[in-house]
């Protein structure tokens, strides 16, 4: 089977710019190469245009390579709004993708920018979400409420109420999952209950979105 370092030295591309083109960073080009970071479809699809070959041969399947002479010029388009294959598309209106994990107290970098680290059967109440995701919790500021080691369903199109449960992105890439209390001018106000049960705010300048907890299982 064709690698995936053989495909890209084929397109005659480096790894900075396979990375530039799929939306990534080399350091994860880098691993996906050596084994370090699993192929999925997600990342498939992002790779696939650049490289020239169909999503399948990233994933192992056996399908041909398309042969460099023969690869169309690649669209202005950007190889992330790219339409996956119609079989990947119904696989992944099966599934969701598992996000890294995010603490429940301290900043993390982001985790969206990174390839999903499992796949999970999509919950009815999802079945018709645009890019739903799932989560796990690390540490216990937000107990009894979330737990460590739960799996939080999120949708990230949903707009928060009062109360609800919500994954927070930050500008700087840090998240954070709280509970939304409310939006004010300035600042959005969250609450988490450990150590202490207690009400903060995030100023509007440093809030990317915020992202809508709608279920959860148990690990």
């Amino acid at each position: 089977m064709t690698t995936m370092r053989e495909l890209r030295q084929a397109a005659g591309l480096s790894q900075e710019k396979l990375a530039e083109l799929a939306g990534t960073s080399q350091p994860q080009i880098n691993k996906l190469e050596t084994g370090q970071r699993k192929m999925t479809v997600d990342w498939a699809v992002k790779l696939a245009q650049p490289l020239g070959v169909e999503p399948a041969v990233l994933l192992g399947l056996d399908l041909p390579a398309v042969p460099a002479a023969a690869r169309p010029a690649r669209p202005a388009m950007p190889p992330l709004l790219r339409t996956p294959p119609a079989g990947m598309q119904q696989a992944q209106a099966a599934s969701m993708p598992v996000r890294a994990a995010a603490r429940g107290g301290v900043d993390q970098e982001m985790f969206l920018e990174d390839g999903p680290i499992d796949w999970i059967a999509r919950p009815d109440y999802l079945k018709n979400a645009r890019d739903p995701y799932a989560m796990y919790v690390v540490g216990e500021s937000m107990m009894p409420r979330f737990r460590p080691a739960q799996l939080l369903h999120v949708n990230p199109h949903k707009p928060p109420a009062p109360g609800a449960g919500v994954v927070v992105v930050k500008r700087n890439k840090a998240v954070l999952v709280k509970e939304f209390v409310r939006r004010g001018p300035e600042a959005v106000v969250l609450r988490e209950y450990q150590p202490a049960d207690r009400e903060f705010t995030v100023p509007l300048e440093d809030l990317d979105t915020l992202h809508t907890v709608v279920g959860l299982q148990e690990p």
